[in-house]
C-alpha cells in the first residue's frame, strides 16, 4: 500500500489537492494517513470497527481523521463515496485514480531487476483489491516496450491469493467469469482480503488467466499454521495475507503444480506485529 499511496499523495500535493479520502482494511488507511501528514493534507480514513488495533492506532498518531463503520470495507467506500462531492474529499480509493497502480508497478520492475533481469516462473500475490498485481503486470508490458526484456518472453504465471473466507476472485475464475460477484459474509482475520468484490476485477482475472496462473482460495486455519511456520522456523513473522501466499505455495508445490526448481516470488504485503491483537487470539485457540 505505501508504495502506491506514496506516489498517489504527491499527485495530490502537485495538484493542490486539500483532502483525501480513502476506505481501508488496514495498510491503506496508516500510509495514506502517513504520506499526507508529510504532505500537509488532511486525510479521511475509514475503517471497519474490527481492525487489528495497530492499524487504527497508525492513523489516529499520523493526524488523520478516522472513521470506524459498521460493517466491511465496501461499506467503508460507499460513505466515501457517497459522502466525497458534498465533503470535498478525493477519493484515492483502489483504482478510483490513475497514481496508486503507478506506484505498485514498481514491484514489478524491482523483481525483475533483482532477477537478473529475467522473469521469475511464478508470482503469488495477497489480492483483496488487486492493484499490485495489476501494477506488476503493467511493469512486465513495459519492460517489454522498453526492449528490457524481449518481447514474447514468458511471463511469470501470476497467482492470486484469498482467505477461503472471503475468495469472489477466486470463485469467479474457477467458474471462467470475466468478473465476481460480492461475496456474502466475508469472514477472514487476514483483515487485507476482506474485500466482497474488487474494483478492478475484470483485469485481475484477465491478467491470472492471459498468464496461465490462477486464484487460490486459502483456509485461515491453513493461513495460521503457515503464519507460525514461517515465525517459528525461519524467524519472520508475517502478516496473514502474506501467510496466505506462503501458504498457497506450499499447496501448489505439494500437488506438483510447481516444481521445486521453480523460481517463485512471494509477496508479504505487511508487517506481522501489526496484527498482534489477532495473532494473540489465534495463540490462545491452539494453546
Amino acid at each position: 500500500k505505501a508504495r502506491g499511496l506514496s506516489l498517489a499523495v504527491t499527485m495530490a500535493r502537485h495538484y493542490a489537492l486539500k483532502k483525501l479520502a480513502v476506505p481501508s482494511a488496514g495498510n491503506a488507511a496508516g500510509a495514506l494517513a502517513a504520506y499526507a501528514a508529510a504532505a500537509q493534507i488532511e486525510a479521511h480514513i475509514f475503517m471497519p470497527r474490527d481492525v487489528p488495533i495497530a492499524n487504527l492506532t497508525e492513523g489516529l498518531a499520523y493526524g488523520a481523521r478516522l472513521t470506524l463503520v459498521d460493517g466491511l470495507i465496501s461499506d467503508c467506500a460507499r460513505i466515501v463515496n457517497e459522502q466525497k462531492a458534498a465533503q470535498r474529499w478525493f477519493d484515492v480509493s483502489s483504482l478510483k485514480e490513475p497514481y496508486r497502480v503507478e506506484g505498485k508497478k514498481t514491484m514489478g520492475y524491482e523483481l525483475v531487476e533483482q532477477s537478473g533481469w529475467q522473469y521469475p516462473d511464478a508470482v503469488f500475490y495477497p489480492t483483496g483489491g488487486g492493484v499490485g498485481l495489476i501494477g506488476m503486470w503493467k511493469a512486465f508490458e513495459e519492460m517489454e516496450e522498453l526492449g528490457w526484456i524481449a518481447p514474447g518472453t514468458k511471463r511469470p504465471k501470476m497467482f492470486a491469493v484469498q482467505s477461503s473466507g472471503c475468495a469472489p476472485i477466486t470463485r469467479a475464475f474457477n467458474a471462467g467469469q470475466p468478473t465476481s460477484e460480492p461475496w456474502q459474509n466475508a469472514d477472514t482475520f487476514a483483515s487485507g482480503l476482506r474485500v466482497p468484490k474488487a474494483y478492478g476485477d475484470f483485469i485481475i482475472l484477465d491478467i491470472l488467466r492471459q498468464s496461465g496462473g490462477k486464484s487460490l482460495a486459502i483456509p485461515d486455519e491453513t493461513i495460521f499454521a503457515s503464519l507460525l511456520d514461517w515465525a517459528r522456523n525461519e524467524g519472520i513473522l508475517l502478516s496473514p495475507e502474506g501467510a496466505a501466499a506462503t501458504a498457497a505455495y506450499d499447496a501448489l508445490l505439494a500437488e506438483g503444480y510447481l516444481e521445486p526448481s521453480d523460481r517463485c516470488v512471494i509477496f508479504n504485503t505487511g508487517a506481522g506485529i501489526k496484527y498482534a491483537d489477532v495473532i494473540a487470539d489465534w495463540l490462545k485457540r491452539i494453546s
